[in-house]
């Protein structure tokens, strides 16, 4: 992973290891302690261990495909976030000793004058009803916005309900319909603001402190 140079800001906001001082500590709904990072190319064991541990019917739905493991290819894109075309973020469950990835999140686009990024959300199927989803999704939303990022494109399985419910709560809107995949888009601000004045799941409090500090940060002479 590479440090965010063309935009100015610090690589603190990048680190390696399990989790960091500088990473997001919080707590899912049901009180466990999870930590949210940035993903890197070291956790490529824990990448594919979380997409192993996914159902074949959670496989699916994300990726289109039923495969135990996707191809090498997407493995590595889903690794190669730079911090400006590719924004990724993960969550690990601090709770188990093996600090296994639990969710990720993922934003990406073409190049850096483009201000849609496409959208998506990865939950192993244990952690489902957590926050984890809302969590990451706001986290990823913040880094976004620093990003001149207006807004994010989801495509979508017309037949997997959650992810739509799970979206249009956010506030996006359907856009078009291509086969069995429905386009949605997300207007980050909106959405932002809408996540800012809630407090379920709890965890959103330490999401936004985060970034309300980094920003503060910058502002310093």
């Amino acid at each position: 992973m590479t440090e965010r140079q063309d935009s100015g800001q610090s690589s603190e906001r990048r680190w390696t290891g399990a989790c960091g001082d500088a990473s997001i500590q919080t707590r899912m709904e049901d009180g466990r302690r999870i930590c949210i990072r940035t993903v890197t190319p070291a956790d490529e064991a824990r990448l594919r261990e979380g997409i192993a541990r996914m159902s074949p019917r959670s496989r699916y739905l994300r990726f289109f495909s039923g495969a135990t493991t996707p191809p090498d290819w997407v493995i590595d894109r889903l690794l190669d976030a730079d911090g400006t075309l590719h924004l990724a973020w993960g969550a690990i469950d601090l709770t188990d000793a093996r600090e296994p990835a639990v969710a990720v999140v993922h934003a990406m686009r073409p190049d850096a004058g483009e201000r849609v990024m496409e959208f998506s959300v990865g939950v192993l199927d244990e952690y489902h009803g957590r926050g984890l989803g809302r969590l990451l999704t706001a986290t990823l939303l913040l880094d976004a916005r620093d990003e001149a990022v207006d807004a994010f494109s989801a495509h979508v399985l017309a037949e997997n309900e959650a992810a739509r419910g799970f979206i249009r709560k956010l506030g996006a809107e359907r856009v078009g319909q291509r086969g069995p995949e429905a386009e949605y888009r997300l207007e980050v601000a909106p959405a932002l603001a809408k996540l800012r004045g809630e407090t379920d799941p709890p965890g959103l409090a330490d999401v936004f402190a985060y970034f309300d500090g980094l920003e503060s940060e910058a502002s310093r002479p």
